[in-house]
């Protein structure tokens, strides 16, 4: 397995980032709403500040946001429903510690330069504890809604993360289709330590080594351990390739914990309903591939969430702790 190959070294970028991503370690959080709303795809976002709040106290290392601008029947989620800046922004004065991500930011629907100067801001606020997922989007239905097209969505993206990249430069100067900064001006704030950490997430209509070279790490989907151990070790063979340090892995997990710690996994959607000695199994043989952070998912969860987040705390968190 690749951590026993070489000694892991991730570059440092911000407080968020350096607490999350750990070289050899996994670490774990949780994908907002947390709340269970199996049967509808609109959550009642009852509590969603105090659970939050819970999961800092509990000591889970992040909480992820997603852009969903419009509930499409066909996607099923309309995730936590709030504008994923604006929502940073109240949990960006509301936390302290816990790192918050978005898993993640749809380029090509949003104009780069908006994205840059609101995913900065939120960075500040929150004295850098801001992690920047990136997608090229997969709901054809929003393009139209935004009169853009979706054949189109990964030049964008590719265009809409170079802009966001340079906007951050001191009186920055270059042409792009979004735009063409003539050195002149300055885009304010900064980014607490100079550069947002921006994660791609899948594909986004990228060749493998473009995402290698340019993401500052790779946002996975679930998939057996055998597939993404391999994936994962062709992943940082090409990101060596590129002359590039080791960058971490992150993927999310549904689950469904039960009471019983013995349950053993059966499956869900994109996870598992079971107990927690099953899970912790499962979590440390993605640390051992090569996973570095996981972001659970409690939609499907039947029991209680605040009792959830605390079964998870007093019989998971030890394990992936610093």
């Amino acid at each position: 397995m690749l951590k026993h190959i070489e000694e892991i070294r991730f570059q440092p970028i911000n407080r968020g980032y350096n607490s999350v991503f750990r070289p050899n370690r996994l670490s774990l959080g949780l994908v907002v709403p947390i709340e269970t709303y199996a049967k509808s795809p609109v959550p009642t976002m009852a509590r969603h500040l105090e659970r939050i709040q819970l999961a800092e106290e509990l000591g889970f290392s992040a909480v992820w946001l997603r852009d969903v601008p419009f509930n499409v029947p066909s996607f099923g989620d309309a995730g936590q429903i709030y504008d994923p800046f604006v929502y940073l922004g109240l949990l960006a004065g509301q936390t302290e510690r816990i790192a918050l991500g978005v898993a993640s930011i749809i380029l090509p629907l949003r104009h780069p330069a908006h994205v840059a100067k609101a995913a900065a801001t939120a960075d500040v606020l929150s004295g850098g504890r801001l992690i920047l997922g990136v997608a090229s989007g997969d709901r054809p239905e929003e393009y139209p809604a935004l009169n853009l097209p979706f054949a189109d969505r990964g030049t964008r993206f590719r265009e809409s993360f170079d802009y966001i990249r340079r906007i951050g430069e001191d009186t920055p100067s270059f042409e792009n289709r979004y735009g063409s900064p003539n050195g002149g001006m300055d885009m304010l704030p900064k980014p607490v330590s100079g550069k947002l950490p921006l994660l791609i997430t899948g594909g986004s209509q990228q060749t493998p080594e473009w995402i290698a070279q340019n993401g500052d790490g790779w946002m996975m989907y679930p998939r057996h351990t055998d597939l993404q151990a391999k994936i994962i070790c062709d992943w940082q063979a090409r990101v060596k390739a590129a002359g590039r340090s080791t960058k971490p892995v992150m993927q999310p997990l549904y689950i469904d914990l039960t009471d019983n710690p013995e349950t053993p996994p059966q499956p869900i959607h994109l996870g598992f309903r079971l107990g927690t000695r099953h899970l912790r199994a499962h979590l440390k043989l993605l640390e051992e591939i090569g996973v570095n952070h996981v972001a659970l998912n409690l939609r499907f969860n039947q029991a209680a969430m605040e009792t959830t987040l605390k079964r998870l705390a007093d019989a998971i968190l030890p394990d992936f702790a610093d």
